[in-house]
């Protein structure tokens, strides 16, 4: 399908011109475990983590992370790297309520149960089938893999608290 006719699907307009320089920053996800979270995040995707702030009265903290190929570009003072951040394409923001970590029973929901409502995130990899078998490796747990299904092209993985990753490579893949 051609750029135009994406254009003119009905409900698109034109950006005014007072959006220029907008730019989608982050994504926030509630996590049960934020140490879980970030060595997943990190080790598995290769996140950096570049901001935390906690928020003791309202017993929650959040931290933004990154995928930067060159950590040399983050600023080091704190102040710096928060307005940095806060003008990245692509973040993602922990947010952990505290205590959830103790309850056996305490759980998110993921989007993907009934009722359905958000859907995934998605890491753009170089080589989906090299990822994959280096998750595979990790015991990382599938939603999908690349064999599963129709689309085999993609894959999901999940996180601790199950929220699905898709996983894919931006160059033509055939599976």
């Amino acid at each position: 399908m051609p750029l135009s006719a994406l254009l003119d699907m009905p409900g698109v307009n034109p950006p005014e011109a007072a959006t220029h320089g907008y730019v989608f920053n982050h994504t926030m996800i509630r996590v049960k475990d934020l140490t879980r979270s970030l060595d997943f995040y990190t080790r598995v995707l290769g996140f950096t983590p570049v901001h935390r702030q906690d928020f003791a009265e309202a017993a929650f903290t959040i931290v933004y992370l990154v995928l930067a190929a060159d950590r040399a570009i983050i600023p080091d003072n704190d102040a710096e790297r928060l307005r940095w951040v806060l003008g990245q394409p692509g973040v993602l923001e922990l947010t952990h309520n505290h205590g959830t970590e103790h309850d056996a029973e305490f759980q998110y929901h993921n989007g993907n149960a009934e009722p359905r409502g958000f859907g995934h995130l998605c890491v753009s990899v170089p080589d989906v089938q090299q990822a994959c078998a280096r998750f595979e490796a990790m015991g990382v747990p599938f939603q999908k893999r690349l064999t599963d299904g129709r689309m085999k092209h993609i894959a999901f993985i999940r996180d601790p608290d199950g929220y699905w990753i898709e996983i894919l490579q931006p160059a033509p893949f055939i599976g």
